[in-house]
């Protein structure tokens, strides 16, 4: 028991010494005026074969793509409608004439595992994603690919206990954190764009 309270508190250790700056941003967003012209008749959402995927629960995976907030399956393809359930719902307000579809592409999806959510003293959930939009009907790209960093901080300890009951799980804050921010990269809500520091990665 001994041994085991020493290898915890060095990881939570290990965490508390890794205070890092986050931050929810994109280059530029796309003019207000020409989303409303749109409609979004499809996304699709992707996640490069090439990202690496681990599943060990530790306090902080080396690795592209970290997910536990399901079921044991194929990650990259749990992310991957993750992402395009989240612009489908950011993207739901435009109702122009052109329909548009947008390309959703997993850069990074690390999110926080149970090891974490149990015993570090702070989270973040590290998602980076990219969008582009393509006219319906032809094709042709309408903004160039755009890279948007969404991270998001986490609930642990008795905090994530609370939201799991409440029914706000770690997959229900992503999708919807998602939804925000794309929203505001498509200059329909608010300006999610701000830098935070927590314990993390």
């Amino acid at each position: 028991m001994h041994r085991r309270q020493i290898l915890l508190g060095g990881g939570a250790l290990f965490l508390a010494g890794c205070s890092t700056r986050w931050e929810v941003g994109y280059d530029s967003v796309v003019d207000p005026a020409v989303a409303r012209t749109w409609t979004v008749s499809d996304v699709i959402a992707a996640t490069p074969a090439e990202l690496s995927v681990s599943n060990a629960n530790t306090f902080a995976p080396n690795a592209d793509i970290v997910w536990h907030g399901e079921p044991f399956g194929d990650r990259r393809e749990q992310v991957a409608r993750i992402l395009g359930e989240g612009v489908r719902k950011g993207t739901s307000g435009l109702n122009g004439p052109r329909r548009v579809t947008v390309a959703a592409t997993v850069l990074e999806f690390h999110a926080v595992t149970p090891a974490s959510v149990s015993r570090a003293p702070g989270a973040v959930h590290n998602v980076r994603y990219a969008l582009q939009v393509v006219d319906s009907n032809s094709g042709n790209p309408l903004t160039e690919q755009s890279v948007i960093n969404a991270d998001l901080e986490a609930y642990v300890g008795a905090s994530a206990v609370t939201a799991a009951i409440e029914g706000n799980t770690q997959r229900v804050r992503i999708v919807d954190h998602i939804a925000r921010v794309t929203a505001g990269w498509f200059g329909m809500g608010p300006d999610q764009r701000r830098k935070f520091t927590s314990i993390g990665r």
